[in-house]
Formats: C-alpha cells, structure tokens, sequence
C-alpha cells in the first residue's frame, strides 16, 4: 500500500509520452521554441526595416517593454501590398497581407533587441484593416498576424491581447497595418 502513491505518480508522468522525444513539440514547452530557429524552418527570412519616413522611430523600449510602431505589409521587393478588403483584395490576402505585416514588426523586433529569444510574451496588438463600408471580418484578416506569432514563439509566449478593426483608410493605401507591445528579458 505504501508504493501506491509512487506507483500511481509513475504511471501519471508516463501517459502519454510513449513514442516522444525530448525533441518533439509534444513535450515541448513554449520557453523550449527558438524564435530564430523556428523563422528558418518557417522559411522566413527577416529584411533590414527600411528608415522610418517621418519623425518617428519604429520601436520604442522602456523597461521590459517594446512598443512597435504601426508596420505594413512589405513585400520582398520593397513595395506594400495595397487595397481594400473587401472591394480589391480578399479575406485571404488580406490575412497574407497581416502576415507580412508580421515578419516586418519581426524584423523590427529584432533590431531593437538584438535576438528574438529574449522575447518572453506579445503582451498586445492592434490591427487594422484597409476595408470597405460594409466589411466585418477585420479578426480573420489579422489572425494572419497572430497565427505566425504563435508559430514563431509558441502559444504561452506568441498569444497576445488584440484588436481587430476596419478603417476607411490606411497611409499610402497598404491593406493593413499593425502595431504591438512586446515583453523582453533583460
């Protein structure tokens, strides 16, 4: 009776761990990701951020905290994905459109850091949609922008706090744009 409880706590710690390496995501936490790593499995490659083109800089740190200016989406070559949701792009490329918007912030990110491990949560994004009148489906554009966090940095780190909203219009007409708010490790 005495090794019952031991017993019971072995059986419990190997439920489901049969087959799995340390190595698998299944075991996995979400501290275990390297950021990094995770963009070159992904395919990702970060570009320089171009200079910011008013009186601004592109990210802020005080304290644990980055605040990201708002980003757009950039295309490889430079250029930004432009449109309206609803009337000259769809909800799909709208949600491409966020994803690049991501890989942009990244790349700021990292500047302003150094290395994308020291990232210990997306603390709070604001997204906004280039979209027509009667458009409502501002959350499934700009989970192209959470998606890619939570693959990125995991869900305990790469979930965030968010809004998902439409505006009549975005500067120089980019499809999206996104800001976000950034807890770092000393």
């Amino acid at each position: 009776m005495r090794f019952l409880p031991l017993l019971l706590l072995v059986l419990l710690l190997g439920c489901g761990q049969a087959g799995t390496s340390p190595e698998t995501p299944a075991t996995m936490t979400s501290q275990d990701v390297d950021p990094e790593a995770r963009l070159q499995e992904l395919g990702i490659e970060l570009p320089n951020p171009p200079p910011p083109v008013a009186n601004y800089v592109r990210s802020v740190r005080t304290g644990n905290l980055v605040f990201l200016a708002g980003h757009g989406p950039l295309k490889p070559d430079g250029g930004y994905v432009t449109g309206k949701v609803g009337q000259d792009l769809t909800i799909e490329q709208g949600y491409d459109a966020a994803r690049l918007t991501a890989i942009a912030l990244l790349a700021s990110l990292k500047a302003e850091i150094g290395d994308l491990g020291k990232v210990t949560r997306i603390v709070k994004v604001m997204g906004m949609v280039n979209a027509t009148d009667d458009f409502t489906e501002q959350p499934q554009v700009i989970n192209g922008f959470s998606d890619l966090m939570v693959e990125v940095f995991g869900e305990a780190r790469g979930k965030h706090a968010r809004a998902a909203v439409g505006m009549n219009s975005l500067p120089i007409g980019i499809a999206v744009e996104i800001e976000m708010v950034v807890e770092v490790a000393d």
